[in-house]
């Protein structure tokens, strides 16, 4: 019998420890960190031929950082999340969990994943991992995202860390192609989320978060997205330009550009405004995806 009265076969033991896994795994937002894991891991296969010790290695402690960024995140957020549909039921503000057990969770998976990169990468992967944590932490959620409709395009420099880690854990350094590989996931991230943003502008709203289509407007919001998309496009032409990719990935990356564009283009428009928004949120997180597995294409099937 444990303290609760409990017997390790109750079902309703059994029910209350799965809930609690359910809810340490949402805590870590996995569905966010599946994207960023795949611009870690890409980083590798770009960076050169890593061996698959160090890539299990890098996934496990990028995973353990992000998602303890994020279980930070939702216990700094934890007055707002109450007031926002699609967060009111995270664990905190659901009851489920207590702040200071989040808090704790995060921490430790944080910590633990320091330790695991600097053991198994170098000092500089698990430097550049920490960094993220940080800006993502204190950065973004506790500076900007309530001060500034710019919360997104600073504080998304959080989510451009990963790439810059892969490819760290691999060459241990940075040279240019890393730094735009970074450049990359930093300025795909304005648009992407502004687009989350006119879907969900009554839920910010309601959480006083100053988002941008709420402060500049709908209309100077899309053209913000304009202007951050074309520079992304110019971005990924880059590597091409400097040499450290070629054809084969050049032509993937204007291909697969030509849906988002168009998507942004579409929200200008008011009849279609919300149903090209979902459209640009959901295929920027392909796109992206696409992105970085064209670049490891070209670097290990190069056109011959």
């Amino acid at each position: 019998m444990n303290p609760h009265g409990l017997t390790p076969s109750d079902p309703s033991s059994e029910t209350q420890h799965r809930s609690l896994a359910a809810d340490l795994v949402t805590l870590t937002k996995p569905r966010i960190i599946s994207l960023l894991l795949v611009t870690t891991i890409a980083a590798m296969y770009i960076a050169g031929t890593p061996r698959i010790g160090l890539v299990i290695a890098v996934f496990v402690g990028g995973y353990m950082m992000a998602g303890g960024a994020n279980a930070v995140n939702m216990y700094l957020d934890r007055d707002i999340d109450i007031s926002m549909a699609r967060t009111k039921q995270r664990p905190i503000p659901s009851g489920r969990m207590s702040p200071l057990a989040v808090l704790s969770f995060g921490v430790a998976l944080a910590t633990a994943a320091t330790y695991l990169l600097a053991t198994v990468a170098n000092i500089l992967t698990a430097g550049l991992a920490l960094a993220g944590f940080y800006c993502y932490v204190f950065v973004y959620t506790r500076w900007l995202k309530r001060t500034t409709p710019q919360n997104i395009v600073i504080g998304g420099a959080a989510g451009a860390f990963p790439p810059l880690v892969g490819y760290a854990a691999v060459t241990g350094s940075l040279d240019l192609t890393a730094w735009i590989l970074f450049l990359i996931v930093f300025y795909w991230t304005p648009p992407h989320f502004w687009a989350l943003a006119l879907l969900k502008q009554r839920d910010y709203g309601a959480a006083h978060v100053p988002m941008a289509p709420l402060i500049w407007g709908e209309k100077h919001t899309i053209d913000q997205m304009l202007w951050y998309t074309g520079i992304l496009i110019a971005l990924t032409v880059l590597p091409f330009c400097t040499g450290a990719l070629g054809l084969v990935y050049l032509i993937s990356a204007l291909v697969i550009a030509l849906p988002l564009v168009y998507g942004v283009v579409q929200t200008r428009r008011p009849e279609n405004r919300v149903k090209a928004a979902q459209f640009v949120f959901k295929y920027s997180l392909l796109y992206l995806a696409l992105l970085y597995v064209a670049m490891v294409v070209d670097v290990h099937l190069p056109l011959t």
